[in-house]
């Protein structure tokens, strides 16, 4: 079972781009999807998750306001779009998929992983 990200890059602070996440069906139809971040040298930090039916959202604080999750049934896809970017923001983002119900922002809590995708926001 694979998870593909893509739509990382470089921009500049203020800047916007929007991350993909594909998943195979069963697993989209079925899973928590969530981000995950890692900068050098510090932990992998939860982002946002959004469950199976979209019906639920969270948020890190840090991005509350600036980042939304959304899942496209159509395409078994999930996106991340990241407005008003800061430096802060620079890391690997990775998706992940969760079989668990209800709301989890601990890494290994998620069943899955994709390769992650660099986004870096210069000042």
């Amino acid at each position: 079972v694979q998870l593909q990200a893509s739509g990382g890059g470089l921009v500049q602070a203020g800047g916007s781009l929007r991350l993909s996440c594909a998943a195979p069906e069963r697993t989209f139809m079925t899973h928590t999807m969530g981000w995950f971040r890692q900068a050098p040298g510090k932990e992998r930090e939860f982002v946002a998750r959004i469950s199976w039916n979209g019906a639920t959202t969270n948020y890190a604080d840090s991005v509350k306001g600036r980042f939304t999750i959304s899942r496209d049934t159509a395409k078994n896809a999930v996106y991340l779009q990241m407005n008003s970017l800061k430096p802060d923001d620079t890391a690997v983002y990775y998706c992940a998929a969760r079989s668990g119900g209800g709301y989890s922002p601990r890494p290994y809590e998620y069943d899955l992983w994709g390769q992650g995708t660099q986004v870096t926001v210069s000042s």
